[in-house]
């Protein structure tokens, strides 16, 4: 393998890297096509779900938290 190629390897290694850092981060929100709010970034396909799904499911933010923070010993974490 030349320099070249060697040097391009490292080159796109380290902006894949730099890439995977950045997903986690950043949170995009988009209308999908059947008029559903569409949330990308959280894992590899985005979570959908229509316009009462997501307030019923803000509405219970609090209790979401403290049941992660009860049962965090069983629950996993994906970082």
């Amino acid at each position: 393998m030349s320099d070249d190629q060697q040097a391009e390897i490292e080159r796109l290694r380290a902006e894949n890297e730099r890439l995977k850092r950045n997903q986690h981060a950043k949170l995009a929100m988009k209308v999908s096509e059947k008029g559903a709010l569409s949330v990308y970034g959280m894992g590899r396909f985005p979570v959908t779900l229509y316009k009462e799904q997501w307030l019923r499911l803000l509405a219970m933010a609090e209790e979401i938290k403290t049941f992660i923070e009860t049962h965090g010993d069983k629950l996993k974490s994906k970082e």
